[in-house]
């Protein structure tokens, strides 16, 4: 009786072995290969990557002794319309914003930058117009853009250091907001004969960030899109940003960019040969050239007021 018992508990423990190395082998069949058999699958969908969720925890209690007006209740000023019969002479002028001057320390406030609001934007309103050239002539998508940012969901070979054995696990790529030390932006100087004044409209706004190598080694830039700033404007007036001169006046990204409340450097005019000022000055040179292009921007508005 006794052999019998030891004879079927040996059974139901070889079935329950059998039974689950079965299982195991159905569950890590996929994973455990080489990496020459199998590519590795990448999901960089903005559902997965939401880097500007880290700004934007609500606040449970009133952070003021008074009433605020809520930043979602603000609306855009429009532009005074502008006919085309009125404009008298028009140029096109690029700039560049380098956020480490100090005038432009907003645009890297350490709880809201500039880089979360766009993003945030964007995750927010999928159709926002973004595109790949300052032309307006590429659309992308924000998927596009966290791929190639290399953040989001991500998967990598792993080795087990005991067995030899290797599988596929999945990671997720942050993004280091504060690579974004400068915004390139696309504005054109229009004189309307109408009202006899210079108009300057910004048309678009890119972020730029800085390219290293592996060992930290700076390596260039690069622009990441061009968002078009007229549609943004409804956007950004939803946001504040931080006010350097007073907490009880907040102004929204509307109010910096109209006002102009930022210190810049022409990098560009419009010319036939499509260059920029890089491109055919360098170091103190550039610096002048761009001061040249200023100046004449400004004896052009006095010239054509004087007519």
């Amino acid at each position: 009786m006794k052999t019998v018992q030891l004879i079927l508990c040996g059974a139901t423990l070889c079935c329950a072995f059998v039974g689950s190395a079965y299982g195991q082998s159905n569950t890590t069949e996929s994973y455990r290969t080489t990496p020459n058999s199998i590519t590795p699958k990448s999901d960089n969908s903005s559902s997965d990557w939401d880097f500007s969720s880290q700004f934007f925890q609500p606040s449970l209690a009133p952070d003021a002794p008074y009433g605020k007006k809520l930043s979602s209740e603000k609306t855009i000023l429009p532009y005074q319309p502008l006919r085309e019969a009125d404009v008298f002479w028009e140029k096109y002028i690029w700039r560049e914003i380098d956020t480490r001057q100090k005038m432009n320390q907003p645009f890297v406030y350490a709880k809201l930058p500039f880089i979360g609001v766009v993003f945030n934007i964007l995750k927010n309103h999928p159709n926002a117009p973004i595109y790949a050239d300052d032309e307006f002539k590429t659309p992308v998508t924000l998927a596009e853009v966290s791929s190639r940012l290399g953040a989001g969901k991500d998967s990598t070979f792993v080795v087990d250091p005991d067995t030899g054995e290797g599988q596929w696990k999945v990671v997720f790529n942050d993004f280091d907001w504060t690579s974004i030390t400068k915004y390139r932006l696309k504005e054109t100087w229009v004189f309307d004969q109408n009202t006899s004044r210079m108009v300057v409209r910004i048309l678009g706004i890119a972020p730029i960030r800085q390219i290293e190598d592996r060992d930290g080694n700076y390596r260039g830039e690069t622009a990441l899109f061009w968002l078009y700033y007229p549609k943004f404007r409804e956007y950004f007036i939803k946001y504040d940003t931080f006010n350097p001169l007073n907490d009880s006046n907040s102004l929204s990204w509307d109010d910096i960019f109209e006002m102009r409340f930022f210190s810049s450097r022409i990098t560009k005019e419009s010319n036939n040969q499509d260059r920029r000022i890089q491109d055919y000055s360098t170091g103190r040179d550039a610096l002048l050239e761009s001061e040249r292009v200023k100046q004449e921007l400004f004896e052009k508005d006095e010239s054509l007021w004087q007519r």
